[in-house]
């Protein structure tokens, strides 16, 4: 591993991602004790330096020309349990650099409720409370309590509880710009042996129940990866599907009235209240500089970004022509690298989608990895 900007060679950061894409770093630490990695932060923030922090590395996209600063990896694994809040509860600390699906393979183990249905997702425990990672009817931020943070701006580190985190769909306050380094997590979960009521049609229907029984966790877990599996959504170096960076594109939340404007045919669901998705009329242009959100009315309602894709016209397993990156064959929301793929590919099909998904429909898909040294 790289550690001297002066010195040997940059390591390439697509070997540290599962999208396999993007250019070296200029500098990549991995400190082994949270107290290290603190005081590396520290190091760094104190020089004129960029830096990123990375994890599991299944949730970025690098550019070709890599990254001409510090990488941090958050390394530090661990699980320990401690009080909960009630009998019957069980809470769980858990180090930022611990494998996600370590984590819950962890509980369903133990019989303990909550996460079972966030199976197979790839990435560290650090990075699910900032992307608020869910699937299948479940979240993070259900279960989540604290976690620990390193400051920014300064420099403590401190416990933030749940409550302050701003969760929602696929966000947080350190999406919103709160920067800093996730050291560590606390979850409550529910022992007991059952999962939680079953909330995802797909997974009632694999579990062969109606929406809201209790079955094991450990059924859950074993459905919900069948489920991952049969969209290439579990990482398998035999399944080129799965070299991606998981779902490319969020799913938009908009106004029920824009939402009428659609066939009826499109999926579409009744969500809390959060910033609507950029809409734009057919045939205008994408302004030079996008807004995060549009101001307006209440979004209601939240719509199927692979709906979108497909009724654009984009096809499973679609690809521009000569290029290595294409539409995942088992899902149109995942963008893989056929082999030998580059950023600049990747990039590119991204931009095509997004602009038959606009041409089609007068909606903009946001991405959902961290994109370094580009943006949409």
């Amino acid at each position: 591993m790289d550690q001297d900007r002066a010195g040997s060679p940059r390591q390439s950061l697509a070997a540290l991602t599962t999208l396999r894409v993007g250019g070296p770093a200029a500098r990549i630490l991995a400190p082994d004790t949270t107290a290290e990695l603190v005081d590396a932060a520290l190091g760094i923030w104190g020089e004129v330096d960029e830096w990123i922090v990375l994890g599991g590395g299944s949730n970025v996209v690098v550019a070709d020309e890599g990254f001409d600063g510090t990488v941090l990896r958050t390394a530090v694994r661990g699980i320990a349990e401690v009080p909960g809040s009630a009998p019957g509860r069980v809470r769980l600390r858990v180090e930022a650099g611990t494998p996600w699906d370590d984590l819950v393979a962890y509980t369903v183990e133990r019989g303990l409720a909550g996460i079972e249905a966030l199976s197979g997702i790839p990435g560290s425990t650090g990075a699910a409370p900032i992307q608020n990672i869910g699937a299948y009817g479940q979240e993070v931020g259900a279960t989540l309590v604290a976690v620990d943070f390193l400051d920014y701006l300064s420099g403590a580190h401190e416990r933030l509880a749940a409550g302050e985190l701003e969760l929602g769909y696929r966000t947080s306050v350190f999406k919103r710009g709160r920067q800093g380094i996730v050291t560590a997590a606390e979850f409550e979960l529910v022992a007991g042996g059952l999962g939680a009521p079953v909330a995802y049609t797909q997974l009632a229907r694999s579990l062969e129940v109606a929406i809201g029984d209790r079955v094991p966790v450990l059924d859950v877990r074993e459905a919900v990866l069948e489920l991952r599996r049969s969209k290439g959504m579990v990482l398998d170096e035999a399944d080129p599907d799965s070299r991606s960076a998981g779902s490319f594109f969020t799913n938009p939340i908009v106004s029920e009235r824009f939402a009428r404007t659609l066939p009826d045919a499109a999926p579409r669901w009744p969500v809390r209240s959060e910033d609507p998705d950029l809409v734009l009329p057919l045939g205008v242009d994408l302004p030079a500089e996008l807004p995060e959100r549009l101001p307006g009315e209440a979004p209601q309602v939240k719509l199927s970004a692979a709906w979108l894709i497909e009724h654009a016209g984009i096809t499973r397993g679609f690809a521009l022509p000569g290029s290595r990156a294409g539409i995942s064959g088992k899902h149109s929301l995942a963008i893989v690298n056929r082999g030998g793929a580059t950023a600049a590919e990747v990039v590119e099909l991204a931009r095509y989608v997004q602009a038959m998904v606009q041409g089609e429909f007068g909606l903009l898909l946001h991405p959902e990895p961290v994109l370094v040294g580009f943006s949409l």
